[in-house]
């Protein structure tokens, strides 16, 4: 059944990285990686790449990343402060931009010269996983005790513990008072509204400000809120044995609902969300304030509050029933900390992931430039550290606590295709190109391929 019926009033965008996740611009902001896949296939069963051991007993571990450059400064901080702690190991950083990350990997895993520590990714962890290019960190003393189960729990599958949570984030809304102040609208009560109140007051906002100005940011270009509206109607992404969770109906409904605030203009028009989608964060409608409302994730926060310059405000995704413990919002892993399973190094590339996981110094350095901290005693240590856009994003994360839904299933084989998958047929539906029936049973055909071959 649609999110809610049809005959009520119908008046919703995405990290992804999410700095996620640094590198993804937002949640829907993913880049097309399938080389990754055919790349890991070609995995061979020889050793790996790491250097061997010096003369004097010193090893070098290879750390690869991606992200901006202030990542970079802020994980050379951690290196620097693990190599004064363990003189014996030295890290030999890795790191680039989202868009060359996999391509790169994948050309390194199947040429059995993978990096010792690899950051990765939830949309790609069951691949690299099942074809044996990750470590099992179970076997290995890293200390997962002070972790948030639920993140723990996602670098967990049937191939053991090949990641580790580097950061904890959520999907989110995020608002610009600044554009309702100006339309006179008040903000939303995030515990208590509905995707009704959504709509209306995304219309709302468009009708009360400047031309160009729209209430809500468009969604449909990211798995994640497509996730929350799936779960708020009993049904999943994906199913714990690698399917899809959702009928092609499913979709079509959130397509609808999608088109409704089209025609309200609560959201931009297609072609606007088309010029959007290619915007960098900076110049994001939200950081603009061209738009009231956006779908991001929370760790994003901070660099949309230093674009726009202003103050934001996260709010929790509305619900069917107007009740917080209805929304099924879930913690997610920004990113982990995986090791490569042909390591010559496992102890010592499994000390450091520890350190980067447990170690206060760890934190200071990091702060919570991948998400808020998993390990709790970390997290409370270094909240003094973190700047006031920082602890709106902590706070946040620890006020749903106690709302969250089930931990969903982690993606499937083949998973990384879908995002594009659900932005071209998004695009299609917008344009009208297709109806939402159509384009619900053509997208799940497609996503189902992706997952199945």
């Amino acid at each position: 059944m649609p999110l809610f019926p049809r005959s009520e009033s119908a008046a919703r965008n995405h990290s992804a990285e999410t700095p996620s996740n640094g590198a993804h611009r937002r949640f829907r902001k993913t880049g097309v990686v399938a080389a990754a896949a055919a790349a890991v296939l070609a995995l061979s069963a020889c050793g790996g790449g790491a250097a061997p051991q010096s003369a004097d007993g010193t090893v070098e571990l290879r750390f690869s990343w991606w992200g901006s450059d202030k990542r970079a400064q802020l994980t050379q901080a951690a290196i620097a402060a693990f190599e004064a702690e363990n003189p014996k190991i030295k890290i030999k950083p890795e790191y680039g931009d989202w868009s060359g990350y996999w391509d790169k990997l994948a050309t390194q895993v199947a040429a059995n010269d993978a990096p010792d520590i690899i950051q990765m990714d939830e949309k790609y962890i069951t691949e690299y996983s099942s074809r044996g290019a990750l470590l099992d960190l179970s076997k290995y003393q890293i200390d997962t005790s002070k972790l948030d189960e639920a993140a723990l729990n996602a670098g967990k599958s049937e191939d053991g513990l090949t990641g580790i949570a580097a950061g904890i984030n959520a999907a989110t809304i995020i608002a610009n008072p600044a554009v309702f102040q100006a339309a006179g609208v008040p903000l939303p009560d995030d515990t208590t509204w509905t995707w009704e109140d959504f709509g209306r007051i995304s219309a709302e906002l468009t009708e009360k400000s400047p031309k160009g100005t729209y209430g809500s940011a468009a969604y449909g270009t990211d798995e994640a809120s497509l996730g929350v509206w799936l779960r708020q109607n009993d049904k999943s992404l994906y199913t714990s044995d690698g399917k899809l969770g959702f009928e092609p109906a499913d979709i079509a409904q959130w397509w609808e609902f999608l088109k409704e605030l089209s025609e309200k203009k609560a959201v931009p028009s297609a072609s606007e969300v088309v010029e959007a989608e290619a915007a960098p964060l900076d110049q994001s409608g939200l950081a603009t304030g061209k738009n009231g409302l956006a779908f991001w994730w929370s760790n994003q926060l901070p660099a949309l509050e230093k674009a726009a310059g202003s103050d934001l405000q996260i709010l929790r995704f509305p619900s069917k029933t107007g009740k917080a413990a209805d929304t099924q919002l879930w913690y997610k892993a920004s990113q982990f900390w995986s090791a490569s399973s042909r390591t010559k190094h496992p102890e010592e590339t499994a000390k450091f992931i520890d350190f980067l996981a447990n170690n206060e110094k760890a934190g200071e350095a990091l702060l919570a430039d991948r998400g808020v901290y998993p390990n709790t005693d970390v997290r409370d240590a270094i909240e003094s550290k973190l700047t006031p856009a920082d602890i709106k994003v902590v706070k946040f994360i620890d006020q749903i606590k106690g709302e969250l839904g089930e931990a969903p299933a982690a993606p499937p084989k083949g998973a990384g295709a879908i995002q594009e998958i659900i932005k071209r047929y998004t695009s299609e539906v917008l344009f009208n190109r297709l109806s939402t029936d159509e384009a619900g049973k053509k997208a799940h055909d497609e996503m189902k391929s992706a997952i199945s071959s």
